[in-house]
């Protein structure tokens, strides 16, 4: 398989490129830390690893970046979009710009890389689009105000696509994880239940991956209890909340 993962410099993404090139795949792999990258590569062997270093934000380096790698492979076969970052609100200094930064590095990165990436997949007899989201998009929860608004952007996209681009037989899903140890949530400051590493969480999304899951949750008790919260009535599911904050 031709795969290119973005966001691969650390953390989940770091964890998706060794997992699947352990297994064999021909990898693409973007971040903004070259060294990283190129770190990664070196622990396979020669041509197998290409280190494509960019910044997500911007439209255009998502099309040179896919424009490289049709140069030396002509097709993808699955694309991970990985790359986003997390930060929280505190509602009494609200501020807009956590909102724009959170949208443009989370969702409308997506929405470039699925733009670059989707020509290539045309190209492939068995493609498959996967983005990043996260259990925060099943239901509204303090200070995730703009994280967790541009993740369940995330999630309706790619819920959308899943079935907008089923008649050209590219198979679309999206990855909703709970709380995975990374660079990312080392810097949390409350309690992450169920808190896995990036190595099981990379195995889980590749597993996924090969059953053509519409959408990769995990572990499966904590995502379920989410789903199962979130669908609450309105009062009662802000009631709860608030109650699980307040014992924090």
């Amino acid at each position: 398989k031709r795969i290119w993962i973005t966001g691969a410099s650390k953390g989940i993404g770091e964890a998706l490129a060794l997992e699947l090139g352990q297994r064999g795949a021909q990898l693409f792999i973007s971040g903004r830390d070259q060294a990283a990258l190129t770190a990664i590569a070196n622990q396979f062997k020669p041509n197998q690893v290409s280190c494509i270093p960019f910044d997500v934000t911007d439209k255009s380096a998502n099309q040179q970046a896919a424009m490289t790698i049709e140069s030396q492979f002509t097709a993808l076969d699955i694309v991970i979009l990985n790359a986003g970052t997390a930060e929280y609100v505190d509602v009494r200094q609200f501020d807009s710009n956590v909102f724009e930064r959170q949208i443009q590095s989370n969702f409308l990165s997506m929405v470039y890389g699925v733009e670059a990436a989707l020509p290539l997949l045309r190209k492939s007899n068995s493609a498959q689009l996967i983005g990043m989201s996260s259990t925060a998009a099943y239901g509204g929860l303090p200070r995730s105000e703009a994280y967790g608004a541009s993740k369940a952007a995330i999630r309706n996209l790619f819920q959308a696509l899943a079935i907008s681009l089923a008649p050209e037989d590219i198979s679309v899903s999206v990855i909703c994880p709970g709380f995975v140890k990374t660079p990312l949530t080392d810097k949390n400051d409350f309690p992450m239940p169920m808190l896995i590493s990036a190595d099981k969480a990379a195995r889980y999304i590749v597993d996924g991956i090969r059953k053509h899951q519409k959408e990769i949750s995990f572990p499966k008790q904590f995502s379920i209890t989410m789903k199962l919260i979130t669908s609450l009535p309105s009062l009662l599911y802000t009631t709860l909340i608030r109650k699980m904050v307040l014992q924090q």
